[in-house]
Order: structure tokens, then sequence, then C-alpha cells
């Protein structure tokens, strides 16, 4: 006949007393509560794994922090992890050990690694643009959450007051950013997939809103203005040299006098995204933007120098607050001028892929760019020549006009 175990009371356990050697009182079913010579009262639970069928024992807590109550439910748990054939000690330590991880696996630490990983795939400025918005807008608000409590509620209630400022591109970008960091987390074994995938579907894009471009009928209107405007001498060339170039406003400030391939008569810009460069061949009339400002930044290293530091480049928005000053404003931007080329050189009946190339743009189509490897360069040559002295020309009063037959010159 099976020995019956009463049932500790509240009174008795209180009022148990040290011995000088460790004893147990037994409650049942394996729960016992150990009382040490120093007083210490600890409950145990006595169980066989699953299996070995081995004796062991687990702690479950100490007495008064754990109470009588509580103790007779953990070990009706323990018994709950037995009848499935689980060993509550094994099981404990496993949950433990998620517990750590999940405090190891912080949002901080996967971001860690992400930008690791850029500052060795992508550009120096691509990488600091991604850092800054790494810790301006992710790591104050998620840094110290384990990524497997990374959910898209969380997200949204970070993402929706920059929304709400009109910033949904920044938006975009945090989204973005956002899954490539919880995809390392994916990979490393830290979430077993990632539950944000979809977030930035919640934030359709804006209406792309191009630069506005002047038409080729307004170009002498600009060109007489440049030459009358109250503008310093490395601005108006700035503006000019990016007119004759067709080059992006970052490129034409940045322009470097080492750069300038005097006897090829060709410029060499560097395009560090595509991690290649961009050869624009010089027209006479570039090349006397260069004689006029080697007077001013000749023995320095940029071709247009900043006025209050002429050690560095003038500013990449110095063409556009210029062009709003001498009434362009809502008009034509710095990048706008090579619409104005584009317009103007179509309207001509140059070819497609000349101009294309001439504006240093990427071929769209995957498969053909995997082809074609030509840069066009001598068949731009007589391009940029028609151009510069288009522009030249409308200062001294030509006419274009764009009609159903193209372009006219008056």
């Amino acid at each position: 006949m099976a020995r019956l175990t009463t049932s500790l009371t509240a009174t008795q356990i209180k009022q148990a007393k040290p011995k000088d050697k460790e004893y147990s009182l037994a409650d049942g079913n394996g729960l016992h509560l150990r009382i040490r010579p120093n007083g210490a009262k600890t409950w145990m639970f006595n169980y066989y794994v699953p299996i070995t069928k081995k004796r062991n024992k687990i702690s479950l807590g100490n007495y008064p922090d754990m109470p009588l109550a509580l103790a007779r439910q953990q070990r009706d748990e323990a018994r709950s992890l037995l009848a499935q054939g689980i060993d509550p000690k094994t099981h404990r330590l496993a949950l433990e050990q998620n517990k750590r991880d999940e405090l190891a696996n912080t949002f901080a630490a996967f971001a860690e690694e992400y930008l690791s990983i850029k500052k060795e795939a992508t550009v120096e400025a691509t990488y600091k643009k991604r850092a800054r918005m790494v810790e301006k807008y992710l790591l104050p608000s998620v840094g110290h959450i384990p990524v497997a409590d990374i959910k898209p509620m969380l997200m949204k209630g970070i993402l929706d007051p920059i929304a709400k400022e009109g910033k949904i591109e920044t938006v975009k970008r945090i989204c973005i950013i956002t899954n490539e960091i919880m995809r390392i987390a994916v990979v490393n074994g830290a979430i077993e997939f990632n539950p944000i995938v979809e977030l930035t579907k919640l934030y359709p894009s804006q209406k792309v809103k191009h630069n506005p471009a002047l038409s080729p009928e307004e170009l002498p209107e600009l060109v007489r203005t440049l030459d009358t405007a109250n503008l310093t001498i490395t601005t108006r060339n700035l503006i000019y040299w990016q007119l004759h170039t067709m080059v992006r406003p970052k490129e034409a400030a940045t322009a470097k006098w080492s750069q300038i391939d005097f006897e090829e008569k060709v410029w060499i810009v560097p395009i560090p995204k595509m991690h290649t460069t961009h050869a624009v061949p010089l027209t006479p009339q570039a090349l006397t933007i260069l004689d006029d400002m080697r007077s001013i930044s000749g023995g320095r290293k940029y071709i247009f120098p900043a006025d209050r530091n002429p050690k560095t480049h003038t500013n990449s928005q110095t063409a556009n607050a210029a062009l709003k000053r001498i009434g362009f404003k809502d008009r034509t931007t710095a990048h706008g001028l090579r619409g104005l080329a584009s317009t103007t050189l179509n309207a001509q009946g140059f070819d497609g892929d000349v101009i294309e190339s001439a504006l240093s743009h990427q071929e769209p189509n995957k498969i053909r760019r995997a082809y074609n490897h030509t840069d066009y360069l001598e068949r731009r040559k007589p391009l940029m020549c028609w151009w510069s002295d288009r522009i030249e020309q409308a200062n001294k009063g030509e006419v274009l006009t764009v009609g159903i037959r193209g372009l006219r010159i008056a």
C-alpha cells in the first residue's frame, strides 16, 4: 500500500525550526520544504527524469518569498511537463538560455553588424547616410529591444510621427534599413522570420516631383540674365560650367583641377555610387571657363572654391540659390539645366543613346547594360560642341524654337 503524505499547512511551515542537520518536510507529489541548519527554507521538487528514470530534483524557490500556494503551482506545472516527457530542469535551463539570448540579441547588436557590412560594401557617403539614420531614428527607440520583440505596431508607433511631418521618403528608407537589419537577425537564428517585411506598404510613395526646367526658347533669357546679374565670378562660371558640361550640381561644385586632362580636353568625373567615372568632353567654351577660373583657384585643389574657405569647394546648392535670386525661382533648378540640355538635344535629333551617355544616365535595360560597355565618347564630342555653340549664340540673339518638325534655329 502506497504511503500517504499529509499536506503541509502554512503554520507548520512558519513554525518549522532549524536542526543540527538539514531535513525536509514533505507536502506530497514530490514537493518538499528543505530546511537547513542556518534556518534557510527552500522548496524542492523531486522527480524521475523521463526515459532514463533517474532520480533528480529542482529548486523551486525560497520560503517565504515563495509561499505554499505558489510552490504547489510550480510543482503542478513541473508534473505537467513530466506528463509530456519533458524534464522540468532542462526546460527551465532552456528558458533561461532563451532569455539570455534575447537580451544579447538586441536590435542594436544586429544594427551594428548591418553597419559593419555596409561600411565594407558601400562608398563612404552612403555608409554615413545609413549610419545617421540608424543613430537618429532607430537606436534611441528600439536599440535596447530584443529583435524577437520588434513587431509591426511597435515600428508603426515610431514611423507614424515622421510620416505626419511629410517625410514619406525618410520613412520608406527607415523601413528598408530596418528590414535589412531584421534579415541579418533571421540569418543569425535570432528570429525565425521577419514580421515587419510588409511594413513599408503602409506608407505609399509620394508622387515624384521633377525638377522644373526651362524650354529651349528660354535659353537666351537665361544666358543674358547670367551675364548681367550681380553674381560673383565663381558662381557665374559654376552655373555656366554645369550648363556646358551637363553634369549634376554636386559634380560641378566638387570639380578638381586634377580631374582635368588638358591634353585630351576631357574632364574625368568620379561617380562614387557606381564605382566608376564619367568622361566629359570639354568644348572650347568650357575650356574658356577654366582659363577664367585659373586666376582665382589655379593653385588650389578645387576649380570652384568656397567664398569663406577657398581650400574647399563651393556648396552644391550655390547654383540653385543663385538661380532663385536672379529670377528663376520655380522655373528651373541647377539640376533642371540638364533637362534643358536634354530637351534641346532631343529636339535637334541627336541619338538618344548618345544624349543619355552625355547626361551620365545608366542604361535602364539590365540585359543591354550588361553587353553595352561603350561611353560614346567620340560621338559625344560633336554633340557637346553643338550644345556649347547654342549657349554662346543664345547670348548673341539666336532663338531656338521647338515645333512639330523638331528644333528650328533663328
